[in-house]
């Protein structure tokens, strides 16, 4: 049964009139860990799509990017992204939602961050409004601002500009600091340890822009020390 499937099934258990919202109440019994990811990402990313006015192919394309879908499947990626489109709750009531549904697992928190971040620059610009949109979901998740710096280092219009803040550390930190802090991050990226977290097989291609962006800011790291 594929993930989509699954997700139909879950959004056909909501009772006719009930928001999509409804699935990340923290009060009754969420989806499977990766079937909410999914609806979770897809969700915020048809909000932050009406954050900038539009949603355009190359958007659409990264939805693709990030997740598999056969054509067989597309109606149901497209009914949830309706739904939400749709949907009279805001952005702020959906990340709420789902911060709460995911506080004790902050690294999820962060993997659905880099897919709306991978989102946004699909289309090679990044809305002052997309950039609002991002940080005050960053907030509702409980990601404090040196988290959310790190992801726009990583994810960003400049990304890779500055590999301490791609690395989440302080440019005077020590050597052993900051290599910690980059095996730390390719631990979190490794494919096994996302699909552990419940992120979906078809979502996993983020790693690779994250394990990128980690081991180009640790080499830039390293030779700025040599020098």
């Amino acid at each position: 049964m594929s993930i989509w499937t699954r997700i139909s099934q879950a959004l056909s258990a909501l009772a006719r009139g009930e928001s999509l919202a409804a699935l990340f109440d923290p009060f009754r019994a969420p989806p499977e860990r990766s079937v909410a990811f999914t609806i979770a990402v897809i969700a915020l990313g048809a909000k932050m799509a009406k954050a900038d006015g539009a949603v355009t192919r190359d958007e659409v394309a990264a939805f693709r990017r990030v997740f598999t879908i056969a054509a067989d499947e597309e109606r149901h990626a497209a009914q949830v992204f309706n739904l939400a489109r749709q949907d009279v709750m805001g952005f702020e009531g959906y990340a709420s939602r789902i911060g709460q549904m995911l506080k004790d697992d902050r690294q999820v928190l962060i993997d659905l961050m880099e897919g709306l971040f991978h989102i946004a620059m699909a289309d090679g610009a990044y809305h002052p409004d997309e950039n609002d949109f991002l940080h005050r979901v960053a907030e509702l998740f409980g990601l404090g601002g040196g988290c959310f710096a790190s992801l726009l280092a990583r994810f960003g219009p400049e990304r890779g500009g500055d590999p301490y803040a791609v690395l989440g550390v302080a440019p005077d930190a020590a050597y052993d600091v900051i290599r910690a802090a980059w095996r730390a991050a390719v631990m979190a990226a490794h494919p096994d340890g996302m699909m552990a977290r419940g992120v979906p097989s078809e979502a996993v291609v983020l790693a690779e822009t994250r394990l990128a962006a980690i081991n180009q800011a640790w080499d830039q790291v390293r030779r700025d020390r040599a020098a």
